[in-house]
């Protein structure tokens, strides 16, 4: 035990089980198909999406990191902020740059990881609370879409929500999103968010689409996920990976191509879903940003974007906004 680690738990496997039959029967119950990118993320599902973060391809990790290296001592001192909470914080490891430059100026007094995994939350917070020997570290395991409101309240906070997962929902659900993340904050407290920019289609396409089958493993592992954990018999290997942009909605798409005709079974849902060759399953939206309609958006959320930083090479971006009155 130490005590400068503590974990609150808001998750049980009951509730995982009862969310992942809801949106499968709700994704698929009818056509379009579509299954939600959270549950990618089983134990096998974490080591791919590690393994993506490393690709040549996959440029979004790195780029997100080098623009916190630029602007971490100026995050901390436009914030002040001596809470910092994240949300999705899975590794925690490009966290620690930031961590590093609020340690260095003396002035953070808790971390606050949130994740849907205990085991990885905890797998971190170890290593944070062993690396910084002053720092309280908060945990929670909990879905930031229905327990934001049971982060901590207590200091000056700042919020992260990096990695560009903001993309992965589509307008009306990261909308609610953010009012509901503007709602946890009091005026005068901070968000920091990771946002993918709009570029290049090629470069977009190929970062999720690499050439040794990576994201590809990665993207047909909710089918091992629901075949596990719900008894259903989809033959995976009759699936192609699929990444498309969509020019309209400027985001990348990812699918689950069937490569025949087949009726897929899930038994504790009494559900049935017939497949022709060709039909997809929807499984990610990662929506690419314009500085402009982001800065809207936080705007209708309740925020007023203070700074704005990019990678070098303008890949990426990093938004520091307070919470308005």
């Amino acid at each position: 035990m130490n005590d400068r680690l503590t974990v609150d738990v808001h998750l049980d496997p009951s509730e995982l089980e009862a969310a992942l039959r809801a949106d499968v029967l709700a994704g698929l119950g009818g056509r379009p198909y579509s299954l939600p990118p959270k549950w990618f993320y089983d134990a096998a599902g974490s080591e791919l999406f590690d393994q993506i973060t490393t690709l040549d391809e996959y440029y979004p990790t790195e780029a997100e990191r080098a623009a916190l290296q630029q602007c971490a001592e100026l995050i901390v001192g436009i914030s002040g902020a001596d809470t910092v909470m994240e949300l999705g914080s899975g590794s925690s490891d490009k966290t620690r740059v930031l961590l590093d430059a609020f340690s260095a100026a003396g002035q953070l007094q808790r971390y606050v990881p949130f994740d849907v995994s205990e085991t990885a939350l905890r797998s971190a917070a170890d290593s944070l609370v062993a690396r910084y020997p002053d720092l309280q570290v908060h945990g929670v395991v909990g879905d930031f879409d229905r327990h934001l409101d049971r982060l901590p309240t207590d200091g000056l906070r700042l919020l992260m929500f990096l990695g560009g997962t903001l993309g992965n929902y589509t307008p009306g659900p990261r909308a609610t999103l953010l009012a509901q993340m503007a709602a946890t904050l009091r005026a005068g407290e901070w968000l920091l968010l990771g946002t993918d920019l709009v570029k290049d289609t090629g470069r977009l396409v190929t970062a999720y689409d690499d050439a040794a089958g990576v994201t590809a493993a990665f993207n047909l592992n909710v089918l091992r996920v629901v075949n596990r954990e719900l008894g259903a018999d989809f033959d995976v290997d009759s699936f192609e990976h699929v990444a498309l942009w969509n020019a309209d909605a400027e985001w990348i798409e990812m699918r689950l191509r069937a490569g025949r005709d087949m009726t897929v079974r899930v038994p504790p849902l009494d559900l049935e879903v017939p497949l022709v060759a060709g039909e997809e399953i929807l499984t990610e939206v990662s929506a690419k940003f314009r500085r402009d309609g982001i800065a809207a958006e936080l705007a209708t959320a309740g925020f007023e974007v203070v700074e704005w930083w990019t990678d070098p090479a303008g890949d990426f971006a990093l938004s520091l906004s307070r919470r308005t009155d």
